[in-house]
Order: C-alpha cells, then sequence, then structure tokens
C-alpha cells in the first residue's frame, strides 16, 4: 500500500512540479496552484493508464492540510482582534450571498433542469464540500453529480481568481505575488525550534480538535491554537518557502487528479449543469462582494476570496500566495463552512423521509 502510494505521490509531484515550474518561468499567477492543476488534469486526460497513479491520498492530504492550518492560524496577529467588529457587515453581507446562490442554484437544478429536490440541493451548497459529498452516498443515488458539481466549482474559482488578479491589479501585481513566495523563509534558514514548534501546533491541535469534535479537524484544530498562540504574542511562525509550494502542488494536484477520471461523454449533461450552476453562484458572490468592496472602501479582490466558495483549503492559499488579508478571508469561510455544516443534518434527515431519484 505504502509503496503503491509512493509511485502515485512522485508521479503526481514530477508532473505537477514540471508544469508549475513552467508555468512560474512564464510569469504566470499562482504558477504551482494552477500548473499542478491543469498538468496533472491533461496527463491523465491524454493518457488513459495514468489515470490509475495519478493520485494524491489522503494521509498525505491530511498531512499537508496540518501544516497549512498553521500557517493560517500564524496570520492571526495580536491587532487582528480588534478587526472582528470590522468585518461584521461583511460576514452578515456573505450570509446573505450564502442564502441567495444556494436557493439560485436550487432554482435552476430543480426548476429548470428538473434534478430531484435532494439532489439538487447537495449540488448547490456552496461548500463544504468533502462533508456534502459523504452525506449524499447515503442520500442519492447520482451521488457522482454531486461530487462534480463540487469539484467544477472549486476548479472554476482556482482558474478565474488568478486571471482576476491579472486584470484588475495588472501583471505587476502577479509578478509581485510570485516574488512574495520566492522570498519566504527555507527551511535550511530556520533554527530547528521552529519546525519544531510548527510541527508540535499541527499535532496537538489535530489531537485537540478530534477530542473537540470540531468539523474537519485537521484544519481547524492547528488553525485555532496556531491562532491563539500567535494572537496572544506566544510565538511568531514565518511562512516557509517549501511548504508553501508542497501545499500547492498537493491541492491542485488532487483536483487535477479527481478532473482527469471524469468521463466526459458519459457526463457532459451533467458537466454543462454544473459549469452553469458554478458560473450562478459564483456571480452571485462576485456581485455581492463588489457592491460591499465599494461600499466599504476594502479590496475588491480580498472581499472576494472572502466571499467565493472555492473550497476552504484553495482558497486560503489563493489568499496566503496573494498576500491578501488571510485572517479575513479565513474567518468568513470559517463561518460559511459552518452555516453549510449546520444545514446537512436537516438535509440528510428530509433525503432519507423523500424517495430516492430515479
Amino acid at each position: 500500500m505504502f509503496l503503491r502510494d509512493l509511485r502515485n505521490i512522485c508521479l503526481t509531484f514530477a508532473t505537477a512540479l514540471a508544469a508549475g515550474t513552467a508555468l512560474n518561468a512564464a510569469g504566470a499567477p499562482a504558477p504551482y496552484l494552477l500548473g499542478s492543476l491543469f498538468g496533472v488534469w491533461l496527463l491523465g486526460g491524454l493518457f488513459k493508464p495514468a489515470r490509475k497513479v495519478l493520485d494524491i491520498p489522503r494521509w498525505l492530504h491530511v498531512s499537508v492540510t496540518l501544516g497549512l492550518g498553521v500557517l493560517v492560524g500564524a496570520m492571526f496577529d495580536p491587532g487582528v482582534i480588534g478587526k472582528f467588529g470590522q468585518w461584521s457587515v461583511s460576514v452578515v453581507g456573505m450570509m446573505v450571498a450564502t442564502a441567495l446562490a444556494t436557493a439560485a442554484g436550487y432554482a435552476y437544478l430543480a426548476g429548470l433542469r428538473r434534478y430531484p429536490p435532494t439532489l439538487a440541493l447537495l449540488c448547490c451548497l456552496p461548500g463544504g464540500q468533502a462533508e456534502t459529498i459523504a452525506v449524499s452516498r447515503g442520500l442519492v443515488d447520482r451521488d457522482y453529480v454531486v461530487a462534480l458539481c463540487h469539484l467544477v466549482r472549486v476548479a472554476t474559482v482556482f482558474c478565474v481568481t488568478p486571471i482576476l488578479l491579472t486584470l484588475v491589479q495588472g501583471q505587476a501585481a502577479v509578478e509581485a505575488s510570485n516574488r512574495v513566495l520566492s522570498g519566504f523563509p527555507s527551511l535550511g534558514s530556520l533554527p530547528p525550534v521552529a519546525m519544531a514548534e510548527f510541527i508540535a501546533i499541527a499535532l496537538v491541535g489535530y489531537v485537540l480538535g478530534r477530542a473537540l469534535r470540531l468539523p474537519m479537524p485537521h484544519l481547524l484544530g492547528p488553525l485555532i491554537l496556531s491562532a491563539g498562540l500567535h494572537v496572544t504574542g506566544i510565538l511568531s511562525i514565518p511562512r516557509i518557502h517549501e511548504f508553501v509550494v508542497l501545499a500547492q502542488l498537493t491541492i491542485g494536484g488532487a483536483v487535477g487528479a479527481r478532473l482527469c477520471r471524469i468521463r466526459a461523454r458519459e457526463l457532459l449533461v451533467y458537466l454543462v449543469d454544473a459549469l452553469l450552476n458554478s458560473v450562478l453562484v459564483i456571480g452571485i458572490y462576485a456581485t455581492l462582494a463588489l457592491v460591499l468592496a465599494l461600499a466599504l472602501g476594502m479590496p475588491y479582490l480580498n472581499v472576494l476570496l472572502a466571499f467565493i466558495p472555492g473550497g476552504f483549503y484553495e482558497v486560503t492559499l489563493l489568499a496566503l500566495l496573494f498576500g491578501f488579508d488571510v485572517a479575513m478571508v479565513t474567518f468568513h469561510h470559517t463561518v460559511r463552512f459552518l452555516m453549510i455544516f449546520a444545514v446537512l443534518p436537516l438535509i440528510a434527515s428530509a433525503g432519507r423521509r423523500a424517495p430516492r431519484d430515479p
């Protein structure tokens, strides 16, 4: 099992790193993130045998997420507490956007496309993708449609956000973000105690997250513990260059590996529905984010990343790469995730009473 995982990781990372390096040389935004996604997707799409070995094992994804939680928590410095009051308006706006986007997606899928109600609702929930997909397996026969809708939404955000950065702030902003990434301290320049603190927060945070039964304990446990230690000024852990690149390769490669396994001919109708639903949902978030950014005098892309449902890990990583307010982005996505997490049991209860979709 381990040798098979190691083989899959080596091929996936080699493909992701090669594509990411090429995009980095071309000056593309978030090069390792987009490169890993498109590189792995393209290789698997063109060479069918490669699909069996292009994969990121669950244990590696969880391990990287533990470290990502620590780095995100490190963005909560002592001055962030005073900002919570400033975020109240945008948080309410994000909650309104979530309700409107869910309603619009449901109206499209259930009303126009005649999806069964439970299937339509699971497909258009803007977030909690792993939990939603897991719940769908026991509620609907076409759980792969739910997975496809969520995957397409995340991939769309992945691809559109770096392009928006270029359009809104220009190529200079892209080059600046890439320079910031390359300027992060490397593993070799860090004292051993810093790495020990990094690993300890990740492991202890995960254990606490499991003990407290937090949703996504491998992310929220280390994030909350790291945030607490950094807000109080006890620790100050820098962003590590190699780990940030590793996170991009892992998350982008995982999305690309899932995309290359979707057989377009069989799922063409669902793929079109997933794309249109994603555009509809993202459009509503983007519009309300623009209204709030203009009203509050905040940078549009910062508000957009705080709003847009592109996956907790993925959007947080984008905010980290582009130098936006990671604490604000994380706080908003945590609130949105908790909203979705609270609704899922109600959907599950109603779905079990409803007839299975034909």
